[in-house]
């Protein structure tokens, strides 16, 4: 229990073996150490350093040999303190290196990424994921059947996707199969309705940034998450195209 804790609050486990043996003694030494935890001696002396710097073992001389002993329990609370301090400096300084890896990975040749979802729970994922994307783009492209939007998801669940759509303010382009005829253009965006007799679609797909979530609507439901701007801007185009074709 202790030990699991202790490695929660970032000690490695062979730090926690150490740590807790010198807990039991005013002060160790290296080969006593090595025996009590089974760690090689070779290994002690990292392990040793990391303590150190972690402010929870200090080195002491006795008899002209140095030795080792643990700093009080309490400062753990100091160690905790430092480490919620460095993680806030850190998140803050993320926010700047995020776009300088993401120029590098375009800089190096775009790489496609491609995950795969099984079942509802995992187009669930896809789509929050696809919202959570960041980009300087206010289109969000679909291609999708609302028929089969109706009967595979809870009215609720397709509200929930539309609101995260406007809570980005991104406008639409849509193509997609509406056998009742509901499905208008508005202020939102625009909807290009084809005929679901001569072109079915049985997949859900949405396009956002560099992002094509494709989702199958069939018996099976998997979902397809590919992060590639070239494969992104291809689909783009496709749906451009048949809304310019309706005009």
């Amino acid at each position: 229990m202790i030990e699991k804790f202790l490695e929660e609050l970032g000690l490695t486990d062979k730090e926690v073996k150490v740590y807790l043996a010198l807990l039991e003694v005013d002060s160790d030494s290296v080969i006593d150490l090595s025996k009590k935890t089974g760690i090689s001696r070779t290994t002690i002396y990292p392990v040793l350093e990391g303590l150190s710097l972690k402010g929870l073992v200090s080195e002491v001389k006795v008899d002209k040999k140095v030795r080792y002993a643990a700093e009080s329990p309490e400062r753990l609370e100091t160690y905790v303190e430092r480490r919620m301090i460095s993680l806030e400096e850190q998140e803050k300084r993320l926010k700047d290196i995020i776009p300088q890896l993401k120029s590098k990975r375009r800089e190096s040749g775009e790489r496609p990424v491609i995950k795969y979802y099984e079942g509802e729970a995992g187009a669930f994922s896809t789509a929050d994921e696809l919202f959570s994307r960041e980009s300087d783009e206010k289109v969000f492209y679909a291609l999708y059947s609302k028929d089969l939007l109706d009967e595979v998801f809870p009215e609720k669940i397709r509200k929930k996707y539309i609101s995260q759509r406007v809570k980005k303010n991104l406008t639409s382009k849509a193509v997609c199969n509406d056998s009742q005829g509901k499905i208008k253009s508005d202020t939102t965006g625009t909807r290009v309705v084809i005929d679901d007799k001569k072109y079915p679609i049985t997949c859900d797909i949405g396009i956002y940034g560099d992002t094509t979530r494709i989702t199958t609507l069939g018996n099976r439901i998997s979902s397809i998450l590919i992060t590639s701007q070239d494969f992104a801007n291809t689909m783009k185009s496709m749906l451009q195209y048949v809304q310019d074709s309706k005009k």
